[in-house]
C-alpha cells in the first residue's frame, strides 16, 4: 500500500569500490520496494558509523556486496508491503538497517521500526538506532550495571560512547571516560561522566588505581591494546564487554587474572545478529529508553549534519576522531527539519 506516488529512482551513496573516502560518490539507483512485511521510508537523515567506514575500506567481514551503506535511518514511512500495518504509512520512524542507509528510499523490516521519541527532531532521529541498540543490548540485555557501581566507557565522545555515558547517568552507574581532547573531555562531562582521562596524555589503568576505582564494567571499542589494562582495571566479577577493535583484533589474555578475579569478557556485534533479536532489541528500546528521551534524561548528540554529495567528509570525521557525538546525512539538505514533538 502507498500514499502519494513515488519517483521510479532516488539518489543514493555508495563506495564505488574498496578504498578511503574518495571512493564514495552519489549514483541513480531504483527505489526499492518494500517487500512482505516490510515498509518503505523517505530517508531524512542517515547515521554514520565505523561499521559504514569498514564496509567501504572492503574489511567489514560477511557483509553482502550492495555498495550502499548505512545501518540506522530516520525518515516517514511512504509504503508498506503485504502483512505490514497500513496505519505506519505517514509516521516519523527511526529504523535499525542491515545496510542500505545511505538513500532516499530505503525498504526495511516493519519490526526494526521505532517512532522518533518526542522531544527529538526526526533529523537527529537518524543517529539514534545504532548507538542505542549497541549500548542496550550489550549493557542491559544481560545483566544490567548496578546502581551506585562505576563503569568505564573508552572513546566516551564519540556516538556510542556518548550514548552509553548518558544511559549510566539515567540509572544510576557513575562514569569514568577516557577521550582524546580537551574539548572532548567537556564534552563528556557536560553528558554527566565524572571522571574524564586524557588517553593521549594519561594512563587511564593508572589514573582509576590512583583513586581506587574498580570499574563493575567497562566498555571498549579499542580493542587489543587496552585488552590487558581493561582486566587489570576491573573489580571481582566485573565485566569487559567488547564491541569494536580499532587498535587491532588480536591479543593475549592473562586466564589467570580472570579465574582469580572471576571476570566476564563478552563481545558482540549487531549488524548479524538474527532478526528476531533485533526485534526484542527495538522493542526494549521503545519501552525503556524512549520515555528517557522523551523527559530530557537523554539528549541526542548531533556532531554535524552533511548532504549525500560530502559523505567522504564525514567518513574523514570519523577515521580522525575529529567528531563530537553522532555524524548524520541528510537526503535532502533543503528540507527543514521536523521540529521537536512534545508530549
Amino acid at each position: 500500500m502507498t500514499g502519494d506516488p513515488l519517483p521510479s529512482h532516488m539518489r543514493a551513496v555508495v563506495a564505488s569500490r574498496p578504498g578511503g573516502p574518495e571512493v564514495l560518490e552519489v549514483t541513480r539507483r531504483a527505489v526499492p520496494q518494500p517487500g512482505a512485511g516490510e515498509a518503505l521510508v523517505r530517508v531524512v537523515a542517515a547515521g554514520v558509523n565505523r561499521a559504514d567506514l569498514m564496509q567501504r575500506a572492503g574489511t567489514y567481514p560477511g557483509v553482502a556486496a550492495d555498495p550502499v551503506l548505512g545501518l540506522e535511518v530516520s525518515g516517514v514511512v511512504v509504503a508498506t508491503g503485504a502483512g505490514a500495518p497500513d496505519d505506519l504509512i505517514g509516521r516519523e520512524v527511526c529504523a535499525l538497517l542491515p545496510g542500505g542507509g545511505y538513500a532516499e528510499y530505503v525498504a526495511v523490516r516493519a519490526a526494526h521500526l521505532a517512532p522518533v521519541p518526542a522531544t527529538v527532531s526526526t533529523r537527529d532521529a537518524g543517529g539514534l538506532m545504532e548507538a542505542a541498540a549497541t549500548v542496550w543490548s550489550n549493557l542491559y540485555m544481560p545483566n544490567p550495571p548496578e546502581p551506585g557501581s562505576w563503569m568505564l566507557v573508552h572513546g566516551g565522545a564519540s556516538g556510542i560512547g556518548s550514548l552509553a555515558i548518558q544511559f549510566a547517568v539515567a540509572y544510576g552507574v557513575r562514569v569514568a571516560t577516557t577521550v582524546g581532547s580537551p574539548e572532548k573531555a567537556t564534552f563528556v562531562e557536560k553528558l554527566g561522566a565524572e571522571l574524564v582521562i586524557d588517553h593521549r596524555r594519561q594512563d587511564f589503568a593508572d589514573e582509576l588505581r590512583e583513586r581506587g576505582i574498580r570499574p563493575a564494567t567497562v566498555l571498549d571499542i579499542v580493542g587489543a591494546d587496552y585488552l590487558e589494562r581493561n582486566l587489570q582495571v576491573l573489580g571481582r566479577g566485573g565485566r569487559l564487554v567488547i564491541i569494536g577493535h580499532q587498535s587491532g583484533s588480536s591479543s593475549q589474555i592473562d586466564l589467570a587474572r580472570l579465574l582469580l578475579g572471576n571476570l566476564t569478557v563478552s563481545g558482540s556485534g549487531l549488524r548479524m545478529r538474527p532478526d528476531h533479536e533485533k526485534d526484542r532489541i527495538i522493542d526494549d528500546l521503545v519501552r525503556n529508553i524512549w520515555p528517557l528521551y522523551e523527559r530530557g534524561a537523554i539528549l541526542p548528540t548531533t556532531h554535524v549534519a552533511l548532504p549525500f554529495e560530502r559523505a567522504a567528509e564525514a567518513h574523514l570525521l570519523l577515521e580522525r576522531s575529529h567528531h563530537r557525538g553522532k555524524v548524520l546525512l541528510l537526503a535532502d539538505p533543503d528540507l527543514s527539519p521536523t521540529p521537536e514533538r512534545h508530549a
